[in-house]
């Protein structure tokens, strides 16, 4: 009887950590949000849970008044790693998802090292510097969603990490202006001298200029490229699961789009993507479902990994799994063109919530750092 209650509590305890998780999910990412819908059940859950630990570490060390934020979060992960999670929710949760799918510690300590990099302001030479920051803060976040739908193969590894890098090129495109106003600058240094752009005299005083919109623009290119090499790794997941990535990398993507209609001008404006502008996107989406040359496919997944993504493809590679891999079987997932409309109100509604509270509290500082942080946190 009483081992049957403690069942019962440590069922309920779950339960309750699934939906913490779930709300930080919420609450922090529309577009991650909407883009789970589209995964099947056995999979949104853990992919909540990893997004969850990852967002409330990027939140600790982002918005660390203390001091010691990266020595609390490193604390929290050898605890995950021991087995013995701290009493938090999202800890309890993602140490589970740690043992069910054998994600290499290489991984979260790779994103903490990310965080690090932010508290000690690094600048980044050239793209290839800034890649090796993209692949700790977010390619790091695309292996360990490959892992939970049990895949480990290298190149569909490859693959998820050049799209986890795609996105936060994409968020550091959209944020110069915020970065800047924050004393943070992520564009590539030589990008920079090559305009005859100081990057000390734009943080004191962030203006756009042609010179600038046309960095931000090739930076837009370069995550382009990736996007279409991320995009072909999707083929390498299970059917159930490709909507789902599919949906976020268009989501993603779509913000690229919207810092172009601005004219690449990410100093003055923040590129926000309307609630029409995601529903096309997703419509689109929908619409190339399917379609691709499975030569150009199979070439392209063959590819070796980004230079900054080796050593993530190569941690999991050297990981020793407990279990076999897991391939989620096809889940009825209704008609995608029902589910977008459902998202086109779900997103109706949040814009509605985020103008009552911009008026009733206006006065309330930004996130910082937002260039820093995983593209979960966008």
């Amino acid at each position: 009887m009483i081992k049957f209650i403690s069942s019962e509590k440590r069922m309920s305890r779950r339960v309750a950590d699934a939906a913490a998780c779930r709300s930080l999910l919420c609450d922090g990412s529309r577009s991650f949000y909407a883009a789970s819908l589209f995964l099947p059940q056995h999979i949104r859950r853990p992919a909540t849970a990893m997004y969850a630990f990852c967002r409330l570490a990027d939140d600790a060390i982002d918005l660390d008044e203390r001091g010691d934020g990266l020595e609390r979060m490193q604390a929290r992960l050898d605890a995950i790693y021991d087995g013995k999670p701290m009493d938090i929710p999202a800890d309890r949760a993602f140490t589970e998802v740690v043992r069910r799918y054998s994600i290499p510690k290489a991984l979260p300590q790779a994103l903490l090292e990310g965080f690090e990099w932010d508290t000690q302001g690094h600048r980044y030479p050239d793209l290839a510097s800034l890649e090796a920051y993209g692949s700790r803060v977010a390619g790091t976040v695309g292996a360990m969603m490959t892992l939970v739908m049990g895949v480990r193969s290298p190149d569909a590894l490859a693959r998820a990490c050049d799209l986890g890098v795609a996105m936060q090129l994409t968020n550091i495109a959209r944020d110069v202006g915020e970065d800047a106003r924050n004393g943070r600058i992520y564009l590539p240094l030589n990008w920079l001298q090559e305009k005859g752009i100081d990057p000390d005299e734009f943080l004191a005083n962030p203006r756009f200029t042609p010179e600038m919109g046309e960095i931000v623009q090739r930076l837009l290119k370069a995550a382009d490229v990736l996007y279409a090499r991320g995009a072909v790794g999707i083929h390498a997941l299970p059917p159930s699961c490709r909507k789902g990535m599919q949906a976020a990398a268009a989501l993603y993507s779509e913000i690229g789009r919207e810092v172009e209609r601005n004219g690449c001008d990410s100093i003055s404006r923040r590129a926000v993507t309307s609630p029409t502008r995601k529903v096309l996107a997703l419509y689109a989406m929908s619409r190339r479902w399917g379609r691709g040359d499975l030569h150009v496919v199979k070439e392209i997944l063959s590819e070796d990994p980004l230079e900054a993504n080796r050593f993530l493809v190569d941690a999991v590679r050297e990981q020793e799994t407990l279990t076999q891999e897991i391939r989620p079987q096809g889940v009825g997932m209704g008609r995608v063109e029902d589910r977008i409309m459902w998202l086109h109100n779900l997103f109706q509604r949040l814009e509605q919530q985020d103008r009552r509270s911009s008026r009733s509290n206006h006065r309330a500082s930004p996130r910082t750092g937002s260039g820093g942080g995983t593209p979960v946190a966008g």
